[in-house]
């Protein structure tokens, strides 16, 4: 089969497009024949080695697609299912053995391609919304990267919660999906310093809570904006690592700090089916609306990855074996 597979690490041009043997399911495993593979900032982690793994290695860990076999035991999903999952690496192939655990049927009149738009972002937003810090109404929120793909998730999400959203983001015309998805404050932090917006739209009371997907240039100013007990969720590390950080810091207002992990939200069966039960239905019913950027081939991934990198999207990226 063909797969993207990176043998060293380094910048988008080591991700190269290579023939690889086809992967056999094993016992509890289910074999998928992958129909859409969804893009995340996961797989520049592991690519540029930010994330160390032994090599070589075929990243991504985000799909949708058909059952073609099943191993031994498996009872979840049959041939022939058209399902989706995360959670599981080497997505970046035309077929993947899974732990049939992880996969998730679609709803009936759902396509791959929103399976494997939705499957990471839209269960990240939902923890992050709901468990993390559970939003409620009267509370407001910072998300940066606000047009992001789980900006967009999250910042509907929070909305429906009741809560006030303040989002940050690089251009207007970003800042105007970011908008519509029901954003009530829009920062442009090309241009404007976002603690202090934050802070004049707030009267310096500051934030209930801190949605950071960037790390390591928004981590202090985003402690500065949380209000007394505020949360910073630090759930990604797009402009690099946050260095180490003293508790000392968090008794400015008896903060709270946390760098969770959608494996940590997903960690049981029970608990995927219900996240991914709840993202699957709003996007089946319309409810919660999806934003794909571009759908390129599989063999165009290190495009995908310069796109993601340099900041040029709005939404999902997708490739299509």
């Amino acid at each position: 089969m063909k797969a993207v597979q990176v043998s060293r690490t380094g910048g988008p041009d080591v991700l190269q497009y290579v023939e690889v043997p086809d992967p056999r399911p094993g016992p509890g495993q289910a074999l998928v024949q992958v129909k859409a593979i969804g893009v995340n900032y996961m797989d520049i982690y592991l690519r540029s080695g930010l994330n160390p793994t032994p090599l070589p290695v075929i990243p991504g860990g985000e799909a949708a697609g058909v059952v073609l076999q099943i191993g031994e035991g498996v009872t979840e999903v049959a041939i022939g299912d058209l399902v989706a999952y995360t959670g599981v690496p080497g997505s970046y192939a035309e077929k993947v053995a899974t732990p049939a655990w992880r996969l998730v049927k679609l709803p009936p009149g759902m396509d791959a391609e929103a399976g494997a738009a939705v499957m990471l972002q839209g269960m990240t937003a939902h923890y992050l919304s709901h468990t993390t810090y559970p939003l409620k109404r009267g509370d407001t929120a910072l998300v940066h990267a606000g047009a992001g793909g789980v900006g967009l998730l999250l910042v509907q999400m929070a909305k429906w919660r009741g809560a006030r959203v303040i989002a940050t983001v690089s251009t207007e015309e970003k800042a105007q999906f970011v908008r519509q998805a029901g954003a009530d404050h829009v920062i442009l932090y090309t241009r404007q310093d976002f603690e202090a917006e934050v802070k004049r739209l707030t009267g310096g009371a500051g934030v209930q809570v801190v949605y950071d997907s960037v790390g390591r240039t928004t981590f202090d100013k985003g402690i500065a904006c949380l209000a007394r007990r505020g949360f910073m969720v630090l759930y990604g590390q797009s402009s690099g690592h946050v260095p180490p950080v003293a508790p000392a810091v968090l008794n400015k207002g008896s903060l709270f700090l946390t760098r969770p992990s959608l494996a940590d939200y997903t960690a049981t069966r029970e608990e995927l089916l219900q996240r991914a039960g709840d993202v699957l239905g709003w996007v089946q019913s319309g409810r919660l609306k999806l934003r794909v950027h571009a759908r390129l081939p599989l063999k165009d991934a290190a495009e995908a990855h310069r796109q993601l990198e340099g900041r040029e999207t709005t939404g999902k990226l997708l490739l299509l074996p």
